[in-house]
């Protein structure tokens, strides 16, 4: 059998993910902090890189300079970004000479977002501080207890250490006290002492637990709340408040006020003191309302002016073919992340004003007003593709005059356009639905079929199961759970 070979040419275009390129898009992802970081940790591997510092320069009289230097960065920041292409692999075999001669080895234009943000920025002076562990805060407290001896401080610490981050213990309290040699009614003593703590109910074994703890230590504590909570509070779940007034003899009344007393109680106290619960985010963009219009500007706080160190661009000039070598390649590494740092504050930027644009309402009506829009509608108006809008939604978060919103949230696909309805989003229609159940007699909930008649009526046309999908997202019961029977 003979076999037949042949030669052909295909031609085909393949973008190359150099590691600049890399780079540069791992940049675009990180958050503030993180590229913030990233820039410290280049500055310290890359002897290419400095900071300018325009205050030192500025007092020493180079006043001259700073703005010769700042026209030669704002206009190698617009021949640099021109192009609405993404980011593209350029050629390696580049001039480096030519590099210095023209930038004067500087990294970024005043960007569009360094005005002074001192007035409309977040204080996070303010906001900022090492949290707490539950289990630090709950030693911290024993610690002031001049009644506990040596032995019981032990003790003490070896159950808050077994109290995981809701408050609850990680084992029952009898297996707890049977791996050590402490006496049994002590050792409940000191738990009671634990869970009275602030937060109060942390070391109880269950929810019963610890909802009986807060209840010991109310400000009016009532025999008939801590019954209800041993005895009955499923039927307190289900709202059956008759039938608890009937079986303990009591008023519906009386049964009503336990259950407003309870409301005030925290099923899993522990995360009221858990960092792990706690973000700390630092914006990315800052929107403020300047003469009623909204500006946008990208946080630069933090992010250091690089350029490259005049001692090594006299090296890439005088000094041996070894040292040129060397400095060539820590410079094109410096160049890529000026670049990067330059390309990455702009991309947000632009994405971050075209979502503004798309979303005047809510700047200005509120979250009810929030629009559909979906990640190629920004695309297609920067010029951009989706992926790019994509990795810089990612983490992302804007400080805005209605509070801080992660970019994600503004991107939402329309429900309720069916049949000619109005198009929302699905925080929107979160939104709406809640408003209705908060209207609602409870005597006589309304059912989802009637929620979704309601809203049509403002003509958001979504179907029942639509409604019981986002009534369970919020963790609303259904009707037959928030009836309450009298």
């Amino acid at each position: 059998m003979a076999v037949k070979l042949s030669q052909s040419l295909k031609q085909t275009q393949q973008l190359t993910m150099t590691p600049e390129l890399q780079q540069a898009i791992k940049l675009l992802t990180l958050t503030h902090q993180e590229m913030t970081n990233l820039i410290s940790e280049e500055m310290v591997e890359n002897p290419m890189l400095e900071e300018i510092d325009f205050e030192g320069e500025s007092e020493s009289g180079n006043d001259a300079e700073m703005e010769k230097l700042e026209a030669q960065v704002a206009e190698a920041t617009a021949e640099n970004f021109e192009s609405k292409d993404d980011f593209v692999a350029e050629k390696d075999d580049f001039d480096f000479q030519n590099y210095i001669d023209s930038y004067n080895s500087n990294s970024s234009a005043p960007n569009m977002a360094t005005q002074d943000m001192s007035e409309d920025g977040p204080n996070y002076e303010n906001i900022v501080s090492q949290g707490q562990t539950l289990a630090e805060h709950l030693l911290w407290q024993l610690r002031m207890n001049d009644d506990l001896a040596p032995d019981e401080m032990v003790f003490a610490e070896y159950i808050i250490h077994n109290i995981n981050d809701d408050g609850y213990l990680e084992a029952p309290f009898e297996e707890i006290l049977g791996k050590t040699s402490y006496d049994r009614d002590r050792g409940f003593d000191i738990l009671e002492m634990i869970q009275a703590l602030d937060p109060v109910g942390c070391g109880a074994e269950d929810l019963i637990d610890c909802l009986l703890a807060q209840a010991r230590i109310a400000e009016e504590r009532s025999p008939l709340l801590e019954k209800i909570i041993r005895d009955h509070l499923k039927d307190l779940q289900s709202a059956d408040h008759t039938k608890i007034a009937k079986t303990l003899g009591v008023s519906s009344e009386a049964v009503d006020s336990a259950a407003e007393i309870l409301k005030t109680f925290h099923p899993r106290p522990g995360r009221l003191i858990t960092p792990g619960e706690t973000h700390y985010v630092t914006p990315d963009i800052f929107v403020v309302e300047v003469g009623g219009e909204f500006v946008v500007k990208v946080n630069d706080d933090g992010v250091p002016r690089l350029r490259i160190s005049k001692t090594y661009r006299e090296m890439l000039e005088h000094g041996s073919a070894e040292a040129k070598e060397y400095v060539q390649e820590k410079l094109k590494a410096a160049m890529w992340l000026i670049k990067s740092i330059q390309k990455r504050q702009k991309t947000i930027f632009r994405v971050a004003k075209a979502l503004v644009r798309h979303q005047q309402d809510f700047f200005k009506k509120g979250p009810r007003f929030l629009k559909p829009m979906i990640l190629k509608d920004i695309a297609n108006e920067i010029g951009m593709h989706e992926s790019t809008v994509s990795r810089v939604t990612n983490n992302k978060f804007m400080h805005t005059p209605i509070g801080m919103f992660e970019l994600k949230y503004f991107f939402n696909s329309g429900i309720g356009g069916q049949n000619g309805g109005l198009d929302v989003t699905s925080e929107v229609l979160k939104i709406k639905i809640k408003e209705l159940v908060e209207r609602e007699n409870p005597k006589k909930p309304m059912s989802d079929d009637k929620i979704a008649e309601l809203l049509s009526r403002d003509d958001v046309k979504v179907a029942r199961r639509t409604v019981a999908k986002y009534r369970e997202l919020m963790d609303i019961p259904s009707s037959a759970k928030r009836k309450v029977k009298s």
